[in-house]
């Protein structure tokens, strides 16, 4: 299953981890999410979701993260350890 599965990390269940691809995002949201430590071949893991499913709360870099859905879904991921 290494590296086969493309999805977003919104879609990604609680306690999962994947490597990001790719964020398909433009402009200052983009930027921002990259200046957050989420680029290209970083482990990103899911730990929690508010009860609305808004934010996500996310590991990545060794920290904790809180994303709005809609940003979240702007971050593809592969599933796999990718390392």
């Amino acid at each position: 299953m290494e590296g086969t599965i493309l999805t977003n990390v919104r879609d990604l269940p609680i306690g999962v981890s994947a490597i990001v691809n790719k964020i398909t995002g433009q402009g200052a949201t983009r930027r921002r999410l990259m200046d957050m430590g989420i680029t290209k071949g970083t482990a990103i893991y899911v730990r929690k979701v508010a009860p609305l499913g808004d934010p996500i709360q996310v590991m990545v870099r060794g920290y904790e993260l809180s994303i709005r859905k809609k940003d979240a879904e702007m971050i593809e991921v592969t599933f796999g350890e990718g390392k």
